[in-house]
Formats: structure tokens, sequence, C-alpha cells
């Protein structure tokens, strides 16, 4: 069984930075792609950021290019997302996911693992 622990969320002021971590276990971590989604009040959930088994490929939606790099450690099988200038537009629940699959992953339905969230809350 495959268990992810998102931590790192929080209530930040507009303009302010985050960095959110995702533990994962259960699984070869350094086998798999990995990625962020997140859904908003009233939304579907959407994906965030991508990164492949080795970390060597990465992909973003287009809202979060050059504000948040997702990043990840295999020998601490954590992934990361660094979010900087964060907007309003950006308080969600935000999930991390690991995929069975190797390279960058964009779709949610290729994801088989999910952890339970973790809420980032940005005020204007």
């Amino acid at each position: 069984q495959v268990h992810l622990v998102e931590s790192g969320g929080g209530l930040v002021q507009a303009g302010g930075s985050l960095r959110l971590s995702c533990a994962a276990s259960g699984r070869t971590f350094s086998s798999y792609a990995m990625g962020w989604f997140r859904q908003a009040p009233g939304k579907e959930r959407e994906f965030v950021a991508a990164i492949s088994w080795s970390g060597g490929s990465t992909y973003y939606t287009d809202s979060v290019k050059g504000r948040f790099t997702i990043s990840r450690d295999n020998a601490k099988n954590t992934v990361y997302l660094q979010m900087n200038s964060l907007k309003p537009e950006d308080t969600a629940v935000y999930y991390c996911a690991t995929a069975h699959i190797r390279t960058v992953v964009v779709v949610a339905g290729l994801y088989d693992y999910w952890g339970q969230g973790t809420q980032v809350t940005v005020s204007s």
C-alpha cells in the first residue's frame, strides 16, 4: 500500500511563498512520476505540476509557470512544490499523487495513489 502525506500548507499574503512537501512510502519512490494537483472550492481538481522519476523532466500548468517549482529528493522519498509570488487564485487544497509511470504525467486519471491534501490560502 502506498502512502502519501502532504505538509507545508497554510495562510499567506499575496506575493508570499510556501513550500509544500509530500512524503511517500510503500513504493519504490525513485522509480515513478509524481505530481501536484489542486482543488478550489466549487471547482474541479486541476493539474498543477509534474516531475519524472529522475527529476529530469518537469511540466507545469500555464498559470503557475515561472512562479512554482516542482522538485524531488529520491533519497528522502519526498517531492516538493515551491510556490512563489502567490496569488489569491492559488487558494485551494493541494494534493500530491504518484503514477505507475516513469515519465511526466499530467492526466489525473493516470495517477493511482493520492495524498489527503493540504490547504493553501492566499489572502489579498
